[in-house]
């Protein structure tokens, strides 16, 4: 049957609350009725009044049991924004999320320092979020995206040349817990958030990140530090001398993650906070820099 914009966004809303608070169901509510009208916010606002077809009603529906189900409202949209840039995402990548600005300012803010044509390497990139946007607000950076996972990178591929950055952005497969392939070069910096979930973590996951979230990208190991101390050893050779290293990490591990590092020769220059004042971040130099 069909209905009024209004009346579906209110039915959709009510049907969110009994999971979400009031102000989140509304949220969703409209961000679903608009991917599947094609509507824009605003001309979702100014036409309540109007006749939803059938058959977006019938999508909204499909499309409200699967959030009902649990399953994540970026992947059921197909795409995020990330520091201002549309990503795709499919259930092959994490979801990016604001938590991850930190290390992706952290990144910025020291490349932008960097001598002309930096090589910056985003490690476990997934959908390559934190390297487009480095790339985005570094103009004449030159940035690998990595991972193991070659559905991954295929997401990162398409992010690369829906935010037309491909004439500095490359992709390449690489396993992180490896030592460095020689072919990838030296760079100046290295920017990663790897995967850090321990294994009791993993146990405790919300469904909406254990059912539908790739564990490949999550799972760090037992202690949630296997990828730290993988990175810090066997990607030293990749970096050139005074080379920087900038990590993400999960709440409570920054102690851990730098011992890690100053054990395999970097010095710590500065640790930072996400959105929510929680410490999110490492900035890391390795060796000194030559002249």
């Amino acid at each position: 049957m069909v209905k009024q914009y209004g009346t579906l966004y209110q039915d959709t809303r009510r049907a969110l609350l009994a999971q979400e608070n009031g102000q989140d169901a509304g949220v969703l509510a409209r961000m679903l009725i608009c991917h599947v009208s094609g509507k824009s916010q605003a001309q979702f606002l100014a036409e309540r009044d109007l006749y939803a077809s059938e058959k977006v009603v019938q999508e909204v529906e499909t499309g409200l049991n699967r959030l009902l189900a649990g399953e994540p409202i970026a992947y059921l949209l197909g795409q995020w924004e990330f520091y201002g840039l549309p990503m795709k995402v499919t259930p092959d990548v994490l979801i990016p999320r604001d938590d991850t600005c930190a290390v992706a300012e952290l990144a910025i803010r020291q490349a932008l320092f960097l001598e002309q044509d930096p090589r910056i390497l985003d490690l476990c990139c997934g959908s390559g979020c934190i390297g487009l946007a480095v790339a985005s607000r570094v103009k004449d950076a030159k940035v690998t995206l990595a991972d193991i996972s070659h559905e991954a990178l295929s997401v990162a591929k398409e992010n690369t040349a829906l935010n037309k950055l491909s004439g500095r952005v490359r992709c390449v497969r690489v396993d992180a817990l490896q030592p460095a392939f020689p072919f990838l070069g030296k760079f100046d910096m290295i920017v990663s958030n790897p995967p850090y979930i321990t294994g009791s973590e993993m146990e405790q996951l919300p469904p909406s990140v254990r059912d539908y979230e790739p564990h490949l990208a999550l799972y760090g190991g037992e202690d949630g530090l296997d990828f730290y101390r993988a990175i810090a050893q066997n990607f030293a050779p990749a970096l050139r001398p005074g080379g920087y290293l900038c990590l993400e990490f999960g709440m409570g591990q920054g102690d851990d993650v730098c011992r890690i590092l100053q054990d395999n020769g970097y010095t710590i220059l500065e640790r930072t906070r996400d959105y929510n004042d929680r410490e999110r971040a490492v900035l890391a130099q390795y060796g000194r820099k030559e002249g």
